[in-house]
């Protein structure tokens, strides 16, 4: 087992072998082609480009080399493309922790039966007054990369719930194509995580009419991931299972706590009334990503 495993399972390393095609024995060959490949991309700016980092997107593509550098090229282009997305890139910028503290997203502390991490997305809580779409696209995009860091889940992925119940007709029309192309191309397109499932839940009519409408920008595995269970829950329930669900979702749970993920990212002095000492986050991640997103994508240091 070469270092770059240490810290998984037996199981989950079997998993790999078996689901995603990872060999030990030539995961530093793999990976030192993939970085190979950066030259071939001198209008991008590539800001990380250790073991760890790149092995992430090999195993989001299946260790299919020439997809995981495209996908790691994307992931950079995105950030290029959007720069003002990644200004502050961390859990106190004022625009993303206000989506946090409203529980965008939600992030249940157990995995399902098969270690994916469950992100719950409680859509008539969008504030539209006080959170903007981007912001909490944002929110997503960065717990996304706490997580991402933990190689299991690197392995067994993520499910997405979206819960659209009392989400109206009017919070519906600011969900327009280009925000949500925006989402599309930051999730499925530009980030190295597998998504098992994208779970839709008490969706009205005029969700299905949107979802119609970006379907065309949706890959074909992603559509095939996406369930549209309306008010039927024993349905989710067949893929996963009411024991790992709080209780909204039909689960044995307790009740989500929309404060669990914040106080999580915002530090242990974060109370419910959004009074709170900044003191995990910054050490916990944005040492890779966030103060060099900040610095090396400006324009005068930005590879064109």
């Amino acid at each position: 087992m070469t270092h770059l495993q240490a810290g998984l399972s037996p199981e989950t390393i079997e998993k790999a072998r078996l689901e995603l095609n990872e060999n030990p024995d030539v995961l530093h060959q793999d990976i030192q082609q993939v970085r190979d490949m950066i030259i071939t991309r001198p209008d991008i700016g590539f800001l990380r480009t250790d073991d760890a980092f790149i092995l992430r997107f090999l195993r989001a593509r299946k260790f299919h080399q020439a997809d995981a550098f495209r996908l790691l090229a994307q992931y950079f282009q995105y950030r290029q493309l959007n720069l003002d997305m990644f200004k502050n890139f961390k859990a106190d910028d004022p625009g993303i922790k206000r989506a946090l503290i409203d529980g965008f997203p939600g992030v249940l502390e157990n995995r399902d039966h098969y270690g994916r991490k469950i992100l719950l997305l409680f859509a008539a809580n969008w504030d539209q007054s006080r959170n903007s779409f981007t912001d909490i696209l944002r929110a997503i995009l960065l717990s996304l990369e706490v997580l991402i860091e933990d190689p299991e889940l690197q392995i067994n992925g993520f499910i997405l719930i979206i819960d659209w119940s009392n989400f109206s007709f009017k919070q519906a029309s600011k969900l327009t194509p280009s925000i949500l192309k925006l989402a599309i191309e930051g999730l499925q397109d530009s980030f190295p995580a597998r998504f098992g499932g994208v779970h839709f839940v008490n969706q009205p009519w005029y969700i299905h009419a949107l979802y119609t409408l970006i379907k065309p920008f949706l890959k074909d595995k992603t559509r095939k991931r996406i369930f549209l269970h309306g008010n039927n829950l024993n349905s989710l329930h067949q893929l996963i299972h009411p024991e790992f669900l709080p209780s909204e979702f039909g689960g044995t749970l307790p009740p989500y706590d929309m404060g669990t993920w914040a106080r999580t990212l915002l530090g242990p002095d974060y109370s419910d009334e959004n009074d709170y000492t900044h003191t995990s986050y910054n050490a916990m991640h944005v040492k890779h990503t966030s103060s060099n997103l900040e610095r090396e994508c400006s324009p005068k240091l930005m590879k064109r």
